[in-house]
């Protein structure tokens, strides 16, 4: 009996002192990841740009709004303090203002193409943030989209593109939805290049007229007759490679031109999902809708009370142990 007491306090003692280990140990004090931002006239203000995001708030954590803060100050003319702004509402940290636009909180946000839950929501290295102004403010109709992948390199200057395009948001009732998008016709730098998804979203196409140096095409989408906030795809050539015939690959539907510069257009009608506001997507979203909880969540009051535990375990035991043996 003795044997067995004494094993059981040394297991709780490498217990609670494991435990405090533990919670010593701090989240990092940066970390990088990809934030796009879509202005108000759904166009790109912050083409998937990767960012340093630190704890600008001093809440013990990099969130959403850290991530959000970081590029601002980076890509804002003017730097965080002219075009953001968060407050306190009885939703909590609310966005009030993005990309220089104050509309009363008509902004969407989300995680990993997932809507936050709100801006204090955690990220972790490599995460991709996404934040867009609404462009339909009374039914916000805006029906988010996004391709799988998001970004393609390649050494060569000829690249075979494959990508997926999904849309996300809540229906009527305000449950979370991800489906994909039929008859959306793919842009490169904002020219259409007469590509279109099928049933399930894929679209294929070989883009063989780039720079020979190296090129960087932002692939995006238009869908008629919808309100989209739209999809983005960085393509970038390192240009270690050159050009040959034979490297077309044989069910690509389309070979497109060298783009210019332009911007694409999306048709302002409103599409059959019903989205939210800023406030209300918090309150409507689910636990299937929000962000994976990504990044280190661990509190050190958690690590404080099992260590308490542990404690009380020993002093149990212990209390035990003498009561037993006092009696003979």
């Amino acid at each position: 009996m003795k044997k067995i007491i004494a094993l059981l306090l040394s297991v709780l003692l490498v217990l609670s002192v494991g435990m405090l280990f533990v919670s010593a140990e701090e989240a990092p004090d940066s970390v990088d990841v990809h934030v796009t931002i879509i202005d108000e006239k759904s166009q790109f203000a912050v083409p998937y740009k990767t960012v340093t995001v630190t704890d600008i708030d001093n809440d013990g954590a990099l969130t959403v709004n850290d991530a959000l803060y970081a590029a601002h100050e980076q890509f804002y003319n003017g730097g965080a303090k002219a075009g953001y702004a968060t407050e306190m509402t009885q939703w909590g940290l609310s966005l009030m203002k993005l990309w220089g636009v104050a509309n009363g909180g008509s902004y969407g946000y989300l995680v990993n193409n997932a809507f936050a839950w709100s801006m204090t929501d955690p990220v972790k290295a490599d995460d991709y943030v996404v934040a867009f102004i609404y462009t339909d403010t009374k039914k916000f109709s805006d029906v988010y989209t996004y391709f799988e992948p998001q970004y393609i390199e390649d050494e060569s200057t000829s690249i075979g593109v494959e990508l997926t395009m999904m849309k996300t948001g809540f229906d009527q009732e305000g449950k979370p939805y991800t489906e994909p998008v039929s008859g959306a016709e793919i842009t490169v730098d904002g020219n259409p290049n007469k590509v279109v998804t099928n049933e399930e979203g894929k679209a294929s196409f070989f883009y063989g007229y780039g720079d020979p140096n190296g090129y960087e095409r932002l692939i995006s989408a238009q869908v008629k007759d919808t309100r989209i906030v739209p999809p983005i795809c960085i393509l970038k050539s390192i240009g270690k490679d050159k050009a040959t015939p034979d490297q077309t690959p044989t069910d690509a539907p389309a070979v497109i031109d060298e783009p210019t510069q332009a911007e694409a257009t999306v048709a302002p009608t409103v599409a059959p999902t019903v989205a939210t506001k800023d406030s209300a997507t918090k309150t409507s979203a689910t636990s299937s809708s929000a962000t994976a909880k990504t990044g280190d969540n661990t509190h050190l009051w958690l690590w404080v009370m099992i260590a308490g535990l542990c404690l009380c375990g020993i002093i149990g035991t212990t209390s035990i142990y003498k009561k037993h043996y006092a009696k003979k």
